[in-house]
């Protein structure tokens, strides 16, 4: 096999069959064989699609997802997921539910990310937000949310919690900690599709842009990013930015230097103050006015140098620092509004725990034989050989930290630096190296 082969997922009959399979599933079906299975489709999807676009090829993911309509099921999907884990997740983790292994559990939590990543690749592209429909708005709540809920936490307490939660060593408060990284790693990935939403703002939903001005005061919530932003934090004196995916040390001029999270903030809040419509609707009250203006403070020669357009919005804010208070335009619009997330709450309201109790019983807890199928399948969803080609980081050493250059040859799981390091983690790595191999015994 040449290397162009081994680091394709599928080939575009393989993909169009399986975005055509695509449906949506009722949230007592979540986990389910089926459910699993789909998740697995999303999952070869969102790495092919990854693929296409980093290698600058024809994205025929995207273009069969636009000509199928699919990618309104892939955002009423995410919304299921996300309610899921809201209502019963939270339930699972107040039981005394020891499952023989989480994986299950964590592959619906893991569901929303593979989602949010599919979506963010392919959203890129404004035809796709067009092929969107309604459901746009679904997914403009679900980004605010999600950013919301960012800067209430500032999403810096996962890390006492995933310590606290190793020490305590209970798998589901574990899942719990993994849980609040996911919800970060999601945050950082909406920040980009909201942009995306905020680039074609003229051809969504007439309601778009008043749900995003008025309704939700974004430009507020930005400035709110712009301010305290979650993705920067010091630690001992020393700033860490999150940069393509990792925490990463930086000092001096690197502390200026915009990270691709930071810029779409910027960029964002650049599409939004300087679309003329926008201005017209959004209501410059005294409090919007005064966090607006907060952002002349961070426009330094520096950032201006990295995004010259923003130099026009700097004048425009000078010129709003010398106008009274503005008064938006009134205008009667039939409003839409979105309807996945509370149709589902209206559908299940009172099931809750009833719907718990089943998937508890007939899907997270699976037995030996199931979980020894379901590490296989997972196994072979993955394609080692092109998440290598995606990597752009050294392999760490399981052991040590240090640079890795062999694999476990029989799961492909773990790195090591030696073969020293790799027999002194055999005991804690046999159980899991045993399941994906296939070669646990039910």
């Amino acid at each position: 096999m040449n290397t162009e082969e081994s680091q394709q997922v599928l080939l575009f009959n393989e993909a169009e069959a399986l975005i055509e399979s695509l449906r949506i599933f009722p949230i007592k079906s979540i986990g389910s064989s089926k459910w699993q299975k789909q998740h697995e489709y999303i999952e070869k999807l969102n790495m092919q699609a990854l693929l296409c676009a980093s290698s600058q090829e024809e994205e025929f993911v995207k273009e069969s997802l636009i000509t199928l309509d699919k990618i309104p099921c892939l955002i009423a999907d995410l919304i299921s997921t996300e309610v899921w884990k809201d209502k019963i997740f939270n339930i699972v983790l107040k039981t005394n539910f020891k499952p023989k292994t989480t994986i299950p559990v964590y592959m619906v939590l893991y569901h929303e990310a593979t989602v949010v990543n599919l979506l963010e690749t392919v959203l890129f592209h404004k035809e796709s937000l067009e092929s969107s429909g309604d459901n746009v708005l679904d997914l403009l709540d679900y980004c605010y949310r999600k950013l919301t809920s960012a800067v209430a936490n500032n999403n810096r307490e996962f890390l006492e919690k995933s310590k606290a939660a190793q020490n305590d060593g209970n798998s589901l408060e574990e899942l719990c900690a993994q849980q609040d990284k996911m919800d970060f790693e999601i945050a950082v990935k909406v920040i980009s599709i909201l942009r995306y939403l905020t680039d074609a703002l003229d051809c969504l939903p007439l309601s778009t842009p008043s749900r995003i001005l008025n309704t939700h005061n974004i430009p507020c919530l930005l400035v709110e990013l712009v301010e305290h932003p979650p993705w920067t934090r010091m630690e001992g004196g020393l700033t860490k930015k999150y940069i393509d995916g990792k925490w990463q040390e930086v000092s001096g001029p690197d502390v200026l230097q915009l990270t691709k999270v930071e810029g779409q903030v910027w960029l964002s809040l650049y599409n939004i103050l300087m679309n003329v419509e926008c201005v017209k609707k959004y209501d410059f009250n005294s409090f919007n006015k005064a966090q607006i203006l907060k952002l002349r403070a961070h426009m330094t020669e520096v950032l201006l140098d990295q995004l010259p357009m923003l130099a026009d919005l700097r004048r425009y804010l000078e010129e709003l620092s010398m106008t009274d208070s503005l008064a938006p335009e009134r205008s009667l619009v039939l409003e839409q509004l979105p309807e996945i997330k509370e149709r589902l709450l209206q559908e299940n309201e009172g099931k809750w725990h009833a719907i718990a109790k089943h998937q508890m019983k007939h899907y997270f807890d699976p037995s030996q034989a199931e979980i020894q199928s379901q590490a296989r399948r997972l196994a072979d969803t993955y394609n080692f050989d092109v998440m290598d080609s995606l990597l752009t980081d050294v392999p760490k050493c399981a052991v040590c930290g240090a640079e890795a250059s062999k694999r476990c040859s029989r799961c492909r799981q773990e790195w090591y630096c030696k073969r020293e390091c790799q027999v002194s983690h055999w005991s804690k790595h046999k159980t899991v190296c045993d399941m994906m191999a296939g070669d646990m015994k039910p």
